[in-house]
């Protein structure tokens, strides 16, 4: 698809983009999990225009994104077990949810309100030498309209957006496919608040215990993807499908996968290719005009596939 916003991520694109969200607008991203409607973390206008671009609940925050741990330092109260996470995972999908400092700079409304902020170091070169060409802070929630299914390439966006963004930087298909992994490091207890390709068992490995899980209670959300109906198609989806009905898209995993599927998400049972075309395969069959709804057949869970059958859970929720 062609575009006059749509440019390919190089120096010269970078510059540009760095330039823009300096000046208060958006900028839409690429990242290794699924590309991010950016804006400057400390401006309050920016913001703003983030929840209101994609008609988001200001109580769901967003994901600050910077260059680096010592940039996340001028921002949060680190801890140890920040620092044992951010070596071991960062750059890289992983949401660290860290008390605000005292004199935080970063926008409250990208809190939620809250005292604890959401905060990672992308892994995509280009998205880090974006935020090195702008040096500030910038928050990015999956840039497409609230609920919806995420973007993993600049056409998604496009297709959520139009023009309504002066620039969608190019950086091709996201390798990694869904949402970072969020672990609430900020008390005592240590709580998985949503899960991704980094698994529980990696962290509890680096960590040395076990993590919590939160409880699913009224109050400020400490991070995005914890809402119950989130990553929907408009089609309604239908889990742990042994075939497909009539009228629906069927998605299948693995080479035992019924033979009208429309789309293998692995033909070779491999999870980490089944994330990283999962928000894809959702987003192609999910046509009003050819299907009546999207079924799914089973996906093992456990490692990456928790995360994976997270997100369809939320998806089929109505």
């Amino acid at each position: 698809m062609l575009s006059m916003n749509i440019e390919r991520a190089d120096p010269n694109s970078i510059k540009k983009a760095a330039d823009l969200l300096r000046s208060g607008k958006l900028v839409a991203f690429a990242t290794e999990t699924v590309y991010g409607l950016g804006g400057d973390a400390t401006n309050d206008k920016a913001i703003a225009e983030i929840f209101a671009t994609k008609a988001r609940p200001e109580f769901n925050p967003l994901i600050v994104h910077v260059s680096d741990a010592q940039m996340a330092k001028c921002f949060v109260e680190w801890n140890a077990r920040a620092e044992k996470l951010a070596l071991a995972f960062w750059p890289g999908p992983l949401t660290l949810v860290l008390k605000r400092t005292s004199d935080c700079k970063v926008s409250l409304l990208a809190s939620a309100g809250g005292d604890t902020l959401a905060i990672r170091v992308p892994a995509n070169k280009a998205a880090h030498a974006l935020l090195v060409d702008a040096g500030i802070p910038v928050a990015a929630p999956s840039a497409n309209r609230s609920g919806r299914v995420s973007p993993t390439t600049a056409e998604h966006v496009y297709a959520e957006f139009g023009d309504r963004l002066p620039l969608i930087l190019d950086g091709g298909a996201c390798d990694v496919g869904i949402e970072s992994t969020v672990v609430d490091v900020s008390g005592d207890e240590v709580f998985l608040l949503r899960p991704g390709t980094i698994t529980r068992e990696q962290l509890e490995e680096v960590l040395g215990g076990k993590l919590s899980t939160p409880d699913e209670k009224t109050g400020v959300l400490k991070s995005p993807g914890m809402l119950l109906s989130h990553y929907a198609p408009s089609l309604p989806v239908r889990l742990n499908a042994v075939d497909a009905r009539e009228g629906e898209a069927l998605l299948g995993f693995g080479k035992n996968a019924p033979h009208n599927t429309v789309i293998n998400l692995s033909l070779s049972g491999d999870l980490k290719e089944a994330a990283a075309n999962l928000f894809a395969a959702l987003r192609f069959v999910d046509k009003p005009e050819l299907y009546s709804a999207i079924s799914i057949t089973p996906i093992p869970d456990t490692g990456i596939g928790i995360a994976i059958n997270d997100r369809l859970k939320r998806a089929s929720q109505t």
